[in-house]
């Protein structure tokens, strides 16, 4: 085990090809080795076959021809990612010739190069690093609305990616699924929960809920809870289809991997798992972090995210390469992750302070310190700690949550090295779980009485509920050239 090397177990799996250690070459099929009789350069001697001509290489008029030529004849292996890696730079080389990576005003359909073929086109989705700040208007706390439900802290939710339900869970134990409808507001599927130890009788869990992940095309939502069980469920039909076991203590985080049903989980045993849901298998298991895993998070490459709790590190966990990044910034305890694209994350912790990293750097790009406040308690003075964090996807906007009665949000700036406060919303209670809308009309916050992770504080005014605040464009979005003069 070397120092930034992750330790890993894996379940069994096929042999990985390896490339040869040097390249290999053709060689004349008369000559058996480099060594020994073969190709020479000279003329055909007398001791040619009588059926016909002996092997024969003639002489070249020049050495630096000759070594040309010979060259020219070696074939080179290459892996398949060496292959890919030089089609790409060709295709683009290409591109460029033909004036492709020019940005137009409007998407223009364009023949490509295969066939006179129409180039195919991704579909319509919010291109990386977008402005959208400057296109959202100030919620208005009026329109506000209340989904309650819930008898104890909301812990977790997920919204379904076409916009259309909620997911959420709580302390209760008892799992609504899908089915908070978001035009309506209807509650469409409750599953309730058990005693411990009776979770193969129930339909759902029989502890407290602690978060929850829902995979890119709406098929699985996965569920884990403090009994260190994980539950896989029909998002469609609320049935429960699998349980996964193999964490030592609750389970703290889920996230698919965006475009696949490979599923990545976090626990308080320090540990973090890789599993696949299609198969419901278990795959492996990565080490490194020195205290409890306190949330995850993932995109569409095969690593994810982490945070560490009190061991203060933020950590990148890289599948393939069986390797991981380790990030410092905070001073308290790391409660909350989530990446902003490909290149970007934020993460909050309970020294009140919300840091953006960039994942190429180990030291936070922006660190916003006492992020919601100060607040009194027993007579000392304390942040107010951050419970939640959530990123509008390849965006420049972010909201925040705490227990200090607002959401706020934030605007990633000058290429994502500042942090800007943009709104506070009112909402009171502890926000537990904050998430954008796929199309960013709206912002969804859990809230409860109580910190999801813990009973420090108990705000008896707020209420355990759902709230779905609107998120308005202006009449006119500003160009992303030109800020809002507002």
């Amino acid at each position: 085990h070397h120092p930034g090397v992750s330790r890993r177990c894996r379940a069994p799996r096929g042999g990985r090809g390896r490339r040869p250690a040097g390249p290999s070459t053709r060689r004349c099929p008369a000559t058996p080795s480099r060594r020994g009789t073969g190709c020479t350069g000279g003329s055909a001697g007398p001791g040619a076959g009588a059926g016909g001509s002996a092997h024969a290489c003639p002489r070249s008029p020049s050495l630096g021809r000759r070594r040309r030529r010979e060259a020219a004849e070696e074939e080179v292996e290459e892996t398949p990612q060496e292959k890919k890696l030089r089609l790409a730079k060709l295709y683009l080389e290409q591109l460029r010739q033909h004036g492709e990576c020019r940005p137009a005003p409007a998407p223009v359909p364009r023949r490509g190069e295969r066939g006179g073929q129409p180039a195919a086109r991704s579909p319509a989705v919010m291109p990386p690093h977008t402005p959208f700040s400057l296109q959202v208007q100030p919620p208005d706390p009026a329109s506000i609305r209340m989904l309650q439900g819930h008898q104890l802290p909301v812990t977790c939710l997920v919204i379904s990616p076409d916009d259309r339900f909620i997911f959420s869970a709580s302390k209760d134990g008892s799992l609504i699924k899908c089915k908070w409808e978001v035009e309506s507001g209807k509650k469409l599927c409750v599953v309730p929960g058990g005693k411990k130890g009776t979770e193969e009788r129930h339909m759902g869990h029989a502890s407290h809920v602690l978060c929850m992940a829902i995979s890119s095309d709406g098929k699985y939502l996965a569920t884990g809870d403090r009994n260190k069980l994980i539950m896989i469920w029909d998002a469609a039909t609320c049935k429960r289809l699998h349980i996964f076991t193999g964490h030592h203590d609750a389970i703290s985080g889920l996230s698919f991997r965006k475009g696949t049903h490979q599923l990545y989980s976090a626990s308080h045993d320090r540990c973090i798992k890789v599993w696949n849901v299609a198969e419901n298998a278990y795959v492996e298991t990565l080490f490194g972090h020195q205290d409890v895993v306190t949330g995850l998070d993932s995109l569409s490459r095969e690593c994810c995210v982490t945070a560490g709790g009190r061991d203060g590190t933020v950590r990148l966990w890289k599948i393939p390469e069986e390797s991981q990044l380790v990030f410092y910034g905070h001073q308290g305890s790391i409660d909350c992750i989530q990446l902003i694209n490909e290149e970007h994350m934020v993460s909050g912790a309970d020294d009140g302070s919300v840091a953006l990293w960039g994942l190429t750097k180990k030291k936070p790009l922006a660190l916003a310190r006492q992020a919601h406040g100060m607040q009194d308690a027993q007579g000392l003075q304390q942040p107010y700690w951050i419970s939640a964090v959530a990123a509008l996807r390849n965006s420049d906007l972010l909201a925040t949550g705490s227990h200090s009665a607002s959401v706020k949000l934030w605007k990633c700036s000058e290429g994502f090295r500042k942090l800007e406060p943009l709104w506070d919303i009112p909402l009171v209670g502890f926000v537990n779980s904050l998430k954008f809308s796929a199309a960013g009309d709206f912002l969804v916050a859990g809230l409860g009485q109580e910190h999801r992770l813990g009973r420090w504080w108990r705000l008896k005014e707020a209420k355990n509920s759902i709230c779905i605040i609107p998120l308005k464009r202006r009449a006119a979005a500003a160009s992303p050239e030109v800020p809002d003069s507002s």
